[in-house]
């Protein structure tokens, strides 16, 4: 008999397929962080929607998502103008998804007037479905952070606030381009960055001049561009321009006030390194029509809410590509086997995933504190802890993810850094949460301004890091070294880094001693805290830690 097949080889040996995995459940450190923050009562809900994520079709439709890329056309097929982006419907999906889920409004839900959740860890639980939503598909969540970070920045002009509340806080998503009174759902963008200024916003030229007399609430021309401008199938965009001599802040619709397509004239969209499934784009104000927001000359401060609401989505971003990139790697690493034995078994890749496990479930509690803390900003101490940990946050987490996420790729070898699977792209993505919203820089630059000019927020924060003093002696070390080094009052800017940096492994050292076992707090005060267990690569873990205990106590597969 003849023959049919064209097998070669047996094929064994091989990771079953990442799927299945309720992405909440296994999470031990999201739990507790949640809890902690008062979220508890949301678990149930968190455990569907982690459920729901950790599926093969959820997979898929990320991985759809990001091969088929946004699309920018400029004229309709009869010449008209339109300035449009077309996405595959695999990105409609995951913005469906996180609209019903309310990651685009949840930490306001309070404002709604339809039975909703209220009250205590609206803002955790948020935080948690971006969290989880960041892991399977992150690109999509450009436009749903804006949205949400939006929400207290247009509250400096009420009076268009209350007409755009009702759009904001809905959970309906409508992709389709029409002005926005008639939509069911809307979102927002923001427009910052120029060519010439980058970081430096008070270079920008763009300009603004009334249509009708001035003044807040009123309406003006905006003629100018801006370099970066993401998501530009938003519904409208808070957009800083110069009024006289001074920035102001304007909300730009895609549609004038008589209906039809306003002056933004998108000219290409970037060719970014990961980031794929978002369209980020360059645009100029052809006088576009724009709602002032506040008064004229506020624009920094103004736009400055919405930023700093924009960096903690930074942060959770980051915590939640890094947790699946760790889940990926714990994975492959339970079914593999090299020389007799699971990879998971040999000691080195043991200490390896460890080291990775400390540092993904540091940035979980870091993350999901701050979010808490953003949720009660009417307590001084809350209040205090969000605009010192803001930027320390932001700049640590987003710092730590692409060298985890590259631990990740290796531990699965050739196979990680393929495109055919997911952790090349987790690793493509990283990156930018580091850069948008402020890069590393900027965000010690800001530290050093609250450290100096608002010493009482400092010193508050300095207060809580002090409540466990006396349970660690590494712990104790590290807070009067920094302590001793801001006693004078000034700090040099060349230490801005190394002050960043100390302030967030103590936060997220005394945050692992409250909502972490022991072996896991005092695993991570050892290798980040005392001076003598500070490493290069991830993986160089002292002696005496039980490396497997504290990786079963991260990722509970």
């Amino acid at each position: 008999m003849m023959e049919t097949g064209f097998e070669t080889h047996e094929v064994f040996n091989q990771t079953p397929e990442y799927d299945g995995i309720n992405l909440f459940e296994t999470d031990p450190m999201l739990k507790a962080a949640i809890t902690a923050e008062g979220a508890g009562w949301a678990a149930a809900s968190l455990s569907g929607f982690g459920g729901s994520l950790g599926t093969a079709e959820a997979f898929h439709q990320a991985l759809l998502a990001n091969k088929f890329l946004p699309e920018f056309s400029s004229h309709d097929t009869r010449g008209f103008r339109q300035d449009t982006v077309e996405f595959h419907p695999s990105y409609h999906h995951f913005m469906d998804l996180s609209k019903r889920a309310g990651i685009h409004c949840g930490a306001f839900d309070g404002m709604a007037t339809d039975g909703r959740e209220k009250g205590l860890g609206v803002g955790a639980t948020r935080a948690a479905k971006h969290y989880l939503m960041s892991q399977v598909e992150p690109g999509h969540i450009c436009p749903i952070t804006m949205t949400h970070a939006a929400i207290p920045a247009l509250q400096n002009q009420l009076d268009l606030f209350a007409k755009l509340l009702p759009k904001l806080l809905s959970h309906t998503y409508d992709p389709t381009f029409r002005p926005m009174e008639e939509k069911s759902g809307i979102t927002i963008g923001m427009g910052m960055t120029e060519k010439q200024g980058g970081t430096d916003v008070r270079a920008n030229t763009t300009k603004a001049e009334p249509i009708d007399g001035g003044g807040p609430g009123r309406h003006y021309h905006i003629t100018g561009h801006k370099w970066f401008m993401s998501a530009p199938m938003c519904d409208a965009f808070l957009v800083l321009a110069q009024t006289g001599n001074a920035l102001s802040v304007f909300l730009v619709p895609r549609f004038r006030a008589d209906g039809s397509i306003n002056g933004l004239r998108f000219q290409r969209l970037k060719n970014k390194l990961g980031n794929k499934s978002n369209a980020s784009s360059e645009v100029e104000f052809q006088n576009a029509e724009g709602i002032l927001i506040g008064d004229e000359g506020r624009g920094i401060a103004n736009i400055m809410t919405m930023a700093n609401y924009t960096r903690l989505d930074c942060a959770l971003g980051s915590s939640g590509l890094m947790r699946q990139a760790l889940s990926r790697a714990v994975h492959h690493t339970r079914h593999r086997t090299v020389f007799q034995k699971k990879l998971i078994d040999q000691p080195m890749m043991t200490a390896l995933l460890a080291d990775m496990a400390l540092e993904v479930a540091a940035a979980t509690h870091l993350s999901i504190r701050l979010a808490g803390a953003y949720e009660r900003m009417d307590d001084p101490m809350n209040a205090a802890y969000a605009r010192l940990m803001t930027p320390v946050t932001k700049y640590w987490v987003t710092k730590r993810g692409p060298t985890l996420g590259y631990e990740a790729m290796e531990c699965l070898g050739g196979n990680g850094y393929v495109e055919d699977g997911v952790l090349a792209r987790i690793y493509r993505e990283l990156p930018v949460n580091s850069i948008w919203e402020g890069s590393g820089s900027v965000m010690c630059l800001d530290l050093l301004r609250v450290a100096t000019r608002e010493r009482e927020s400092l010193e508050a924060s300095i207060g809580w890091l002090s409540e466990v003093k006396g349970q660690s002696s590494h712990y104790d070390d590290a807070l009067a070294e920094l302590t001793d080094s801001i006693a004078g009052g000034m700090i040099q800017e060349a230490r801005g880094r190394w002050l960043t940096e100390r302030l967030a492994t103590l936060a997220a050292g005394k945050l692992m001693m409250e909502r972490a076992p022991s072996h896991v707090a005092d695993a991570y005060i050892a290798t980040r805290l005392d001076p003598f267990g500070r490493y290069g690569a991830y993986g160089s873990l002292p002696e005496g830690l039980d490396a497997r205990a504290i990786v079963e106590s991260i990722v509970a597969f």
